[in-house]
This record gives structure tokens, C-alpha cells and sequence, in this order.
């Protein structure tokens, strides 16, 4: 079983899920969108999400789906991984997407999930990572970008990078020097997926 990939005549279908600015999202607009990959769909589950002005701009289809909009999480993730379905997607990207997603959609797109995590995983998973990661002391901070799976945090590995920050004053001060690893990375790993080089969970 192969991961997801382009064809020389036809870029990857890529799906994003954001919750906020969606600065991550714009990095694979500007890069790999038109190019290797397509960014044909955004699900938000925030209605003012910034993300949405952003796909909006580039033509991205976008669709809400407010939590309080459907009885149960599993609902809601039925409902994002079928619309998903619907738009073709191969490979799902979580750029800042703040919803813990459910085994219905894990289930839906198993090993075709890929999402940005500000710390060096296994260390720090979860939420608040660049807290916990400050409050550990540490100097060395980093960004790994993986695959996602039924865990927290807990799918293989597929590219990480780091930076020293001797004294880092604050999470926000940590972040801005996070992002840009998170620009570069999420795309290459989009590249990768392109080029047929992701495989799924247990079969690399």
C-alpha cells in the first residue's frame, strides 16, 4: 500500500483544517499550491478564523463546522471528512487546527494526515508545547511535523528542525521563532507526499 502522490499531470488534492490566522496555511499557498500540490478545500471550525479570508483569496473552497452544529464530535468529523471526500482530497494537512480529531476522520484518511507540532516530539505533546517546553527549561526548541494517528502527537516522525533560544522570555517570543521552521517544513513535507514518499502508519 502506497501513500498519497501526485502524477506528473495532476498535483496532490490537499485538504487543509485550520483554526486561526492560518499562517501555515498561506506558507503552502505560497509555495506548493499551483505547483506540486493543490489546496482545493479548507474546513474550519471557527467561523472568524483569518484561515478562511486566506483560502478565500486564493480561490480555496472553505466550509464551517461549528462544534455546536452537530450533536456529537464524531458527527462533526463524519461531516468534515465527507465534505473532504466530496472535494477529491488525498492528503490532509492540520495547519493550526486546535480540534482534537476523533477515529472517524483518523479512520477516514489513515495515513494521509499530516500535522505541525511546535516542539521536538516525542518531548512535549499535546497542548500548550511551547509552555510545557519552557517551564522544562530547555534551550533547544523545535518544530516536527508527522503523521497523524490515534494518539496525541504520537504518528511517525517525518521531518523535524530546531533552534536555540537561551533564556526564551515567553511562549508568543518562542512561537516567532517557531514559525518560520513551521513555513518550511509543512511544505516540504507536502512535496514529499507529492512525490509518493509517505507511506502510512505501519507500512514504513
Amino acid at each position: 500500500m502506497s501513500g498519497p502522490s501526485a502524477t506528473p499531470s495532476r498535483p496532490l488534492r490537499v485538504g487543509v483544517l485550520a483554526s486561526g490566522e492560518g499562517t501555515n496555511l498561506q506558507a503552502l499557498l505560497d509555495t506548493v499550491h499551483g505547483h506540486e500540490a493543490e489546496v482545493v478545500a479548507l474546513a474550519c471550525d471557527k467561523p472568524d478564523a483569518r484561515a478562511l479570508i486566506r483560502a478565500a483569496g486564493a480561490g480555496v473552497p472553505t466550509r464551517v463546522f461549528p462544534r455546536a452544529d452537530h450533536p456529537t464530535r464524531e458527527d462533526r468529523d463524519a461531516a468534515i471528512a465527507a465534505w473532504l471526500g466530496a472535494e477529491g482530497v488525498e492528503l490532509v494537512v492540520l495547519a493550526g487546527y486546535m480540534a482534537i480529531l476523533t477515529p472517524v476522520f483518523v479512520g477516514a484518511f489513515e495515513g494521509r494526515i499530516v500535522n505541525v507540532h511546535p516542539s521536538l516530539l516525542p518531548a512535549f505533546p499535546g497542548i500548550r508545547a511551547i509552555e510545557q517546553a519552557i517551564a522544562h527549561g530547555v534551550e533547544v526548541f523545535g518544530v516536527t511535523v508527522h503523521l497523524v494517528d490515534d494518539g496525541v502527537d504520537t504518528g511517525r516522525i517525518l521531518l523535524q528542525d530546531a533552534v536555540r533560544i537561551p533564556g526564551a522570555p515567553d511562549a508568543a517570543a518562542v512561537h516567532d521563532a517557531l514559525r518560520p521552521l513551521e513555513h518550511r517544513l509543512l511544505p516540504e513535507a507536502v512535496r514529499r507526499a507529492a512525490r509518493g514518499e509517505l507511506l502510512p502508519a505501519g507500512d514504513g
